[in-house]
């Protein structure tokens, strides 16, 4: 009798356990409307978390997110856009926007604190932006043709 109790109590106690670790869990929210839209990536750590939104055809993202309180959202809409975020370390945050057709945009940070933001308008917008260390900002806005 003691033995089951003992095992019982060790059961209710895993458990116990067992429903406080999804609060310390990575947070991945994909909304995708129109045609062969595509979207993936992975995560390693806790608390990260990755907003998308995809509206038109053609359009395709990854988010890599390994670290923890990282924040990656995408937004495209059009035709034939391709976002990427890779964050490694604490608390970054990436941000990217893409309207109209044929844009690439791939943003990287190796650090902690750092953000970066940009918005691509029009027809065959390209961005790159590297970040490497602590508390760097970066914004860019285009407007292709």
């Amino acid at each position: 009798m003691i033995r089951t109790s003992l095992i019982a109590a060790t059961l209710a106690a895993l458990a116990g356990f067992a429903s406080v670790v999804p609060a310390s869990a990575n947070d991945v929210n994909i909304e995708q409307y129109g045609w062969s839209n595509r979207a993936g990536g992975a995560q390693n750590g806790y608390y990260n978390r990755i907003r998308s939104y995809q509206d038109g055809d053609y359009n395709g993202l990854a988010v890599h997110q390994r670290g923890n309180r990282n924040l990656s959202a995408i937004g495209q809409r059009g035709y034939n856009h391709y976002g990427a975020t890779y964050q490694t370390g604490n608390g970054n945050v990436a941000g990217v926007g893409q309207f109209g057709s044929n844009h690439t945009t791939i943003l990287t940070q190796d650090g902690n604190g750092n953000i970066t933001a940009g918005v691509q308008v029009g027809n065959g917008c390209a961005a790159k932006v590297r970040q490497g260390g602590n508390g760097n900002v970066a914004a860019f806005v285009q407007a292709c043709d």
